[in-house]
């Protein structure tokens, strides 16, 4: 499992990548080797939407299961990676890179305390897995 050390992770296993007052998100390896073979993406949240921390942002489907997306703080979107409508299995073959699914104008960059580091996540995943 891939946890890279420059991002922040929220227990529902999406990560931030935090830039200055954005923050990009998307669902970490954990997530997307749990779901499997992932056939669709829909992101609902849209540009200049404002999200409040755990909204649903979006759904991915696999062969196994769907799930949601939810997001780990509040902010207003300002991108969103529509290439993921087409191209679904980025997020198996590239969870941390070109699957990424919104990025967003940090609203209240106080709960990004509240997210874990990549040890931590490491730590935490390693607990569900047994």
């Amino acid at each position: 499992m891939k946890t890279p050390e420059n991002l922040k992770y929220a227990s529902t296993d999406e990560w931030l990548l935090v830039e200055g007052n954005t923050a990009t998100l998307g669902v970490s390896d954990y997530a997307q080797d749990q779901l499997s073979d992932v056939v669709f993406v829909e992101i609902t949240a849209g540009i200049g939407e404002t999200l409040s921390k755990g909204s649903v942002v979006g759904t991915i489907e696999s062969v196994k299961a769907a799930a949601d997306v939810t997001i780990p703080v509040s902010g207003k979107v300002i991108a969103v990676n529509e290439d993921l409508a087409n191209t679904p299995e980025l997020v198996n073959s590239d969870p941390f890179g070109a699957a990424w699914m919104i990025k967003v104008e940090l609203t209240n960059p106080k709960e990004l305390d509240d997210l874990m580091n990549a040890k931590a996540y490491t730590e935490y995943c390693e607990t569900r897995s047994h």
